[in-house]
């Protein structure tokens, strides 16, 4: 099997890599490497290279130069693009909390932001998989994921795939703490690409969540009891994503990004910024040099919503996540074993109250012929509110990419639930036209 990463220089890459070294039927035997940074990806081969070593039958890796020579003739393709790179991210951070909004990389404005810039990428990467390779799945990472599913949806239909390890580690977590057994527990999802709620975990005929959430204990095991606290979980009746926190905290984590030295994107910028030079430097540890860059990136995630000098929990950063999924996902769509998998698919009436070709995040039985979502209980009036409202301003930055409408991005900004006002959007939207490249080339 030949398997694509787009955005091949990105420093998951090694996590993806690392995770077909282990697959024991060896089913990719080319993977395929094409970004348009020669330098990070130079760096990312050399990390490959070195974890690769004594391995079994690893796959054999080729540096595509362009977009088409990554995707002619190739049988999957994950989409893994930063568009606009870390300093679009800072950029999308910086102007948001100026205004006094959240700045955040796919969550409110910087999402809308974000998904300006990586829409139109996506939609020709659509494009030119339809022409190369039109029997290949694309398995999307390119962040805000929800958005960019959809989008490409319109070009390629079903075969387009989004993906996010979010809801599966939020399950896990909380399967952990209750000690249940995961291949025995059906776990019901439902909600956008960051922004859904764990509603409950069935194993032997009963619901196990009503447990958890009676016991603050437990909670108090879990990243999102922490998170969230319990009396507000309780109140909710299920789990919310951690990103939901930015929704119901959104004052607290606000005030905490503005009383931060950096943003989570100028952390990154200057972290990675330091590990590819280091790399260059010193290639011949480049492996050494990504698993100490990686553990000190994973500690500090979604650091704004912990109390101070709380560490991550260490079984929260073992692996298995985004990559895991994937190559889960892959599997079951090259005629393995079916997999039960949370992903971003169209809705297909799965989800009450939710428009039909809506991309939304839920449980699905995969296997050779695609995702199957499985359909799922109407969410409560404020989980389906919520979802409405963020889907309206996602099908406005498609409008906005593809009718390059300066009036649906000014709606898009405007209607989002973290945006304050209409001045509000004019000045995100002005400052994105002045400091984004991609958004000002869009528009003209």
């Amino acid at each position: 099997m030949r398997l694509t990463i787009l955005g091949g220089g990105g420093f998951r890459v090694p996590l993806v890599h690392g995770a077909l070294l282990a697959d024991p039927d060896h089913r990719v035997d080319e993977l395929r490497l094409h970004d348009p940074d020669a330098g990070r990806l130079a760096a990312v081969v050399a990390v490959l290279e070195q974890q690769a070593a004594g391995a079994v039958r690893p796959p054999r890796i080729l540096v595509a130069p362009t977009l088409d020579d990554a995707l002619r003739g190739t049988d999957v393709v994950f989409s893994a693009m930063r568009v606009g790179g870390v300093r679009g991210r800072t950029v999308d951070e910086r102007v948001a909390l100026d205004l006094g909004l959240l700045g955040q990389e796919t969550t409110g404005a910087g999402g809308v932001a974000y998904a300006l810039r990586s829409v139109p990428a996506s939609l020709e990467v659509a494009r030119r998989v339809a022409a190369l390779a039109p029997g290949a799945w694309v398995i999307n990472f390119t962040n805000p994921a929800g958005v960019v599913t959809e989008a490409m949806q319109t070009v390629l239909g079903d075969r387009v795939v989004g993906i996010c390890d979010s809801p599966v580690a939020l399950a896990r977590r909380a399967m952990r703490v209750l000690g249940l057994e995961p291949g025995e527990t059906t776990v019901d999802y439902v909600g956008l690409n960051h922004l859904g709620w764990l509603r409950g975990l069935h194993s032997g005929g009963t619901d196990h969540l009503p447990r958890l959430l009676a016991d603050d204990r437990l909670l108090e095991r879990t990243e999102e009891g922490r998170l969230f606290g319990a009396p507000w979980l309780r109140a909710l009746g299920a789990v919310p994503n951690e990103y939901l926190f930015y929704y119901y905290f959104t004052r607290e984590a606000v005030a905490s990004l503005r009383a931060a030295g950096q943003t989570r994107g100028e952390f990154l910028r200057d972290q990675q910024e330091a590990f590819y030079a280091e790399v260059a430097r010193s290639p011949a540890d480049a492996l050494a040099t990504w698993r100490r860059v990686r553990a000190e990136r994973d500690a500090t995630y979604l650091q704004e919503a912990r109390a101070e000098g709380e560490a991550r929990d260490e079984l929260d950063l073992e692996g298995g996540g985004y990559e895991g999924v994937a190559l889960a996902l892959m599997r079951a769509l090259g005629g393995g074993a079916p997999a039960e998998l949370v992903l971003d698919v169209r809705s297909a009436g799965a989800v009450p109250g939710m428009p039909h070709d809506a991309v939304v995040e839920v449980p699905c039985t995969v296997d050779a012929g695609g995702p199957r979502p499985h359909p799922v209980a109407e969410p409560e009036g404020h989980m389906l509110g919520l979802m409405q409202s963020v889907k309206a301003v996602d099908r406005l930055v498609i409008e906005a990419v593809l009718e390059r409408s300066e009036a649906a991005a000014l709606e898009a900004f405007a209607l989002h639930p973290l945006v304050d006002s209409v001045t509000s959007a004019r000045a995100l939207l002005d400052a994105h036209l002045a400091q984004t490249p991609e958004v000002a080339d869009l528009f003209r």
